[in-house]
């Protein structure tokens, strides 16, 4: 008896059929390039207020160090929720699955 490997899911079909499903991963790991300056900028400018306000000059040096910790921060986090992800869907959608095939008795 011949096996046949089960049909593919339609879960996102017209998305990945349409090329939008490419689009809209690559849009979610472009945001990540843009965390981490932009938190380091924020950061620092509020050190940098607060030099001037409290006639300072080291807020700002730790604003810069603060805004790199949380900008790794989130971005290490959404490395794992990625990473997770991936691999729900590639225990989900096994490609090699040799398991169910009966003339494999290895």
């Amino acid at each position: 008896m011949a096996y046949h490997k089960p049909i593919p899911r339609d879960k996102d079909r017209s998305l990945l059929a349409s090329g939008m499903g490419a689009w809209m991963e690559a849009e979610k790991l472009m945001h990540l390039a843009f965390i981490l300056p932009a938190s380091v900028l924020v950061f620092w400018g509020l050190g940098a207020w607060l030099d001037h306000l409290f006639h300072q000059k080291w807020i700002g040096i730790l604003g810069i160090i603060l805004g790199s910790v949380a900008g790794l921060t989130y971005v290490i986090q959404q490395a794992i929720a990625t990473e997770k992800k991936s691999s729900a869907e590639d225990a989900s959608h096994p490609e090699d699955d040799t398991s169910r095939d009966p003339e494999n008795r290895s």
